[in-house]
């Protein structure tokens, strides 16, 4: 069942949301060449802590980080470690803050000092792709308008959207339903109603589709090697245009 939320969980869901637009920011902000994944992911959990918040990812289905943090062909779940970031990395970081009783989830892919063409080719696609995706997420449209919206611009542009892991409702729990794959047919889906809260989060390969997953039971690469990316908002539906609830601050 898809939750709806009322006025007030709206609110406590904008708390939520700052402050994961702000723990991404933070992320972006220290991807530079020498940086651990792990000195990253520490400063960004004191962030969200300081905030009065817990992260969101911590021990969810025992995951054992905060963030979740995947370079070059590592599409999501990677695991902060000891890896030191390099120039010419692109390094794709996603991150919840809870607060309040309720969850907001972000994501973005940042380049690791001067990158290639390619890579922020890869990475301004995969952004505008969600744009791409929330010109639908308007009352009475079907979920899979996004879906459909975000797989035709990736696709026009030579790369390929990943098909075993989808967006999600959220809320009070990290994931609601309904998934919101970034694929689809226009006209399919349950229809889109003002009070629904979605992370919509396109991950895309430079590559083909094809995914492989580690042995840590974690993180998800590319099959073929390639470079992937990963964009990623919170939004609330509303009466008019979508709420990006996880926006940067201005």
């Amino acid at each position: 069942m898809i939750i709806l939320k009322s006025p007030q969980e709206i609110d406590l869901m904008r708390r939520a949301g700052k402050i994961t637009a702000a723990a991404r920011a933070l992320a972006g902000e220290m991807v530079r060449p020498g940086v651990t994944t792990q000195e990253i992911n520490a400063e960004v959990e004191r962030f969200i802590r300081k905030q009065g918040a817990v992260p969101s990812f911590l021990h969810y289905n025992g995951y054992p980080a905060s963030v979740c943090i995947s370079v070059n062909d590592e599409i999501i779940h990677g695991i902060p470690g000891k890896r030191v970031l390099r120039e010419g990395d692109v390094v794709s970081v996603d991150v919840g803050a809870y607060i309040g009783g309720f969850h907001g989830d972000g994501a973005a892919t940042f380049p690791c000092g001067t990158i290639s063409p390619e890579a922020q080719k890869l990475i301004d696609v995969t952004r505008q792709s969600f744009f791409e995706g929330i010109r639908f997420a308007r009352e009475g449209h079907r979920l899979q308008d996004i879906s459909a919206a975000v797989q035709q611009y990736v696709e026009e542009n030579g790369f390929s959207v990943v098909r075993e892991y989808v967006g999600h409702g959220v809320g009070a729990k990290m994931h609601e339903p309904p998934e919101i794959p970034n694929y689809g047919r226009p006209g399919h889906g349950p229809r889109l109603l003002r009070g629904m809260t979605l992370a919509i989060e396109p991950m895309v390969n430079a590559g083909a589709a094809a995914i492989t997953q580690l042995s840590d039971g974690w993180t998800v690469k590319t099959a073929d090697g390639k470079w992937a990316a990963h964009y990623e908002n919170t939004i609330l539906i509303t009466d008019g245009e979508p709420e990006i609830l996880t926006a940067p601050a201005i």
